[in-house]
Protein backbone atom coordinates (compact mmCIF):
# COMPACT_ATOMS: atom_id res chain seq x y z
CA UNK A 1 0.00 0.00 0.00
CA UNK A 2 3.19 2.49 0.96
CA UNK A 3 4.87 1.72 -2.08
CA UNK A 4 1.47 2.83 -4.32
CA UNK A 5 1.47 5.73 -2.28
CA UNK A 6 4.53 6.71 -3.03
CA UNK A 7 4.76 5.79 -6.92
CA UNK A 8 1.67 8.45 -7.05
CA UNK A 9 3.53 11.24 -5.48
CA UNK A 10 6.67 10.39 -7.46
CA UNK A 11 3.85 10.55 -10.67
CA UNK A 12 2.80 13.73 -9.31
CA UNK A 13 6.29 15.54 -8.57
CA UNK A 14 7.68 14.30 -12.23
CA UNK A 15 4.48 15.70 -14.20
CA UNK A 16 4.62 18.69 -11.88
CA UNK A 17 8.55 19.26 -12.92
CA UNK A 18 7.39 18.64 -16.61
CA UNK A 19 4.81 21.25 -16.70
CA UNK A 20 7.24 24.23 -14.93
CA UNK A 21 10.03 23.30 -17.35
CA UNK A 22 7.62 23.55 -20.08
CA UNK A 23 6.37 27.08 -18.76
CA UNK A 24 9.87 28.26 -18.01
CA UNK A 25 11.46 26.88 -21.35
CA UNK A 26 9.35 27.62 -24.23
CA UNK A 27 8.77 31.57 -25.09
CA UNK A 28 5.21 32.73 -24.93
CA UNK A 29 4.79 34.61 -27.73
CA UNK A 30 5.78 38.43 -28.88
CA UNK A 31 6.38 41.06 -25.76
CA UNK A 32 4.99 44.24 -25.56
CA UNK A 33 6.83 46.90 -24.65
CA UNK A 34 5.76 50.60 -26.41
CA UNK A 35 8.66 52.71 -25.84
CA UNK A 36 9.17 56.84 -25.16
CA UNK A 37 12.06 57.66 -27.19
CA UNK A 38 13.33 60.62 -28.27
CA UNK A 39 12.23 62.73 -31.80
CA UNK A 40 14.71 62.32 -34.13
CA UNK A 41 14.09 63.75 -37.83
CA UNK A 42 13.88 61.33 -40.59
CA UNK A 43 12.27 58.37 -38.26
CA UNK A 44 8.97 57.35 -38.67
CA UNK A 45 7.91 56.97 -35.17
CA UNK A 46 4.77 57.89 -33.78
CA UNK A 47 4.87 61.69 -33.13
CA UNK A 48 2.48 63.53 -30.62
CA UNK A 49 1.49 67.07 -29.72
CA UNK A 50 -0.12 67.72 -26.32
CA UNK A 51 -0.79 70.42 -23.67
CA UNK A 52 -1.79 70.38 -20.63
CA UNK A 53 -2.04 73.11 -17.53
CA UNK A 54 -0.20 76.00 -19.76
CA UNK A 55 2.59 73.21 -20.43
CA UNK A 56 2.93 71.88 -24.43
CA UNK A 57 4.96 68.58 -25.06
CA UNK A 58 5.94 66.61 -28.25
CA UNK A 59 6.58 62.91 -27.28
CA UNK A 60 7.64 59.89 -29.80
CA UNK A 61 6.84 55.92 -29.66
CA UNK A 62 8.29 53.35 -30.70
CA UNK A 63 7.51 49.56 -30.58
CA UNK A 64 4.08 48.08 -30.30
CA UNK A 65 2.17 47.92 -26.99
CA UNK A 66 0.10 50.09 -24.70
CA UNK A 67 1.02 53.23 -22.31
CA UNK A 68 -0.67 56.10 -19.69
CA UNK A 69 -0.78 58.89 -21.12
CA UNK A 70 -1.78 60.94 -18.69
CA UNK A 71 -5.03 63.11 -19.59
CA UNK A 72 -3.22 65.25 -22.15
CA UNK A 73 -4.86 67.54 -24.66
CA UNK A 74 -3.75 66.36 -28.09
CA UNK A 75 -3.22 68.82 -30.82
CA UNK A 76 -1.87 66.57 -33.32
CA UNK A 77 -0.53 62.89 -33.85
CA UNK A 78 1.59 62.17 -36.92
CA UNK A 79 1.54 58.37 -36.65
CA UNK A 80 4.72 57.18 -39.11
CA UNK A 81 4.64 53.81 -39.51
CA UNK A 82 2.64 52.88 -36.68
CA UNK A 83 -1.19 52.35 -36.41
CA UNK A 84 -2.39 53.64 -33.21
CA UNK A 85 -5.52 53.52 -30.93
CA UNK A 86 -5.64 56.39 -28.78
CA UNK A 87 -8.27 56.30 -25.50
CA UNK A 88 -9.77 59.48 -24.37
CA UNK A 89 -11.14 60.16 -20.99
CA UNK A 90 -14.45 59.19 -21.81
CA UNK A 91 -13.66 55.66 -22.30
CA UNK A 92 -13.99 55.78 -26.33
CA UNK A 93 -11.12 54.56 -28.97
CA UNK A 94 -9.76 55.88 -31.90
CA UNK A 95 -8.34 53.82 -34.30
CA UNK A 96 -5.36 55.95 -36.97
CA UNK A 97 -4.09 54.26 -39.34
CA UNK A 98 -0.03 54.24 -40.29
CA UNK A 99 1.18 57.26 -42.14
CA UNK A 100 -1.71 59.99 -41.62
CA UNK A 101 -1.06 63.22 -39.88
CA UNK A 102 -4.32 64.25 -38.05
CA UNK A 103 -4.72 67.95 -36.23
CA UNK A 104 -7.06 69.02 -33.18
CA UNK A 105 -7.80 72.58 -33.89
CA UNK A 106 -11.03 73.62 -32.07
CA UNK A 107 -11.40 70.27 -29.77
CA UNK A 108 -8.19 68.43 -28.53
CA UNK A 109 -9.30 64.58 -27.22
CA UNK A 110 -8.45 64.38 -23.44
CA UNK A 111 -6.03 61.02 -23.86
CA UNK A 112 -5.29 58.54 -21.14
CA UNK A 113 -3.43 56.15 -22.70
CA UNK A 114 -2.21 55.06 -26.29
CA UNK A 115 -1.72 52.06 -27.87
CA UNK A 116 0.54 51.23 -31.02
CA UNK A 117 -0.59 47.83 -32.62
Amino acid sequence: MISKIKRAVCSMVAAFAAAATLTVGVPSGSAYAIDHVQCVGGENFLKIYSHLNGRNSVDCYANAGKTNFGGWWVDRIVTGNNDLIYYDANGDSVRINRWHDITFPNHPPKVASIQIL
